[in-house]
C-alpha cells in the first residue's frame, strides 16, 4: 500500500497481488491537530486488500534535507508499524505532487477543484509505482 501523507489528507494507492502495478484508491481525510489519522480506514483497507507492507512518500527538501513534513511522515509510518506490525519503507517524494498536478492538467484537462480531489491519490500511486519498479513487492519475508 502506498501512502502520500499530508496534514489534511492521506492519498492511498494499492498494488495488484503480484506487485507489478499501482492504482490510486482513495483519499482519507485526517486532522493532525485533533490526532485523527484515519487508521481505522487504513485497517479496513489492509484487511480488504491483504496488504503486506506500506510505502510512504518522504517529502525531502530540494537540497536533500528533511524538514517538518518528513518528520510527520516518519511519525505516521511508526503509527502504522505499531498498529499493524507490517514492514514500511520510505521513498523520496520530491515533486510527486507537482508531477501529479501536471499530469492531471495535461492528460485530463482537470480543473483545479477536480485536481484537489484526486491529486493525493495520484501522488500515492506514483510513490508506490516508483517503489514497485525499483524494489518490487514489500513483504515481511
Amino acid at each position: 500500500m502506498g501512502l502520500d501523507v499530508g496534514s489534511r489528507t492521506v492519498g492511498v494507492a494499492i498494488s495488484d497481488p503480484l506487485g507489478w502495478t499501482a492504482q490510486g484508491l482513495e483519499i482519507i481525510r485526517i486532522n493532525e491537530d485533533e490526532a485523527i489519522f484515519g487508521l481505522d480506514r487504513v485497517a479496513e483497507l489492509v484487511a480488504q486488500y491483504e496488504v503486506t507492507g506500506f510505502v510512504l512518500g518522504l517529502p525531502k527538501n530540494m537540497n536533500n534535507t528533511q524538514g517538518p513534513r518528513a518528520e510527520k511522515a516518519r511519525e505516521y509510518g511508526q503509527m502504522l508499524v505499531d498498529k499493524f506490525g507490517l514492514p514500511i519503507d520510505f521513498v523520496d517524494e520530491r515533486l510527486t505532487t507537482v508531477e501529479a498536478s501536471r499530469m492531471l492538467i495535461e492528460q485530463a484537462d482537470a480543473s483545479r477543484k477536480r485536481q484537489k480531489q484526486v491529486i493525493d491519490k495520484l501522488a500515492a500511486q506514483m510513490i508506490l509505482q516508483g517503489y514497485l519498479d525499483g524494489k518490487g513487492k514489500l513483504t515481511k519475508e
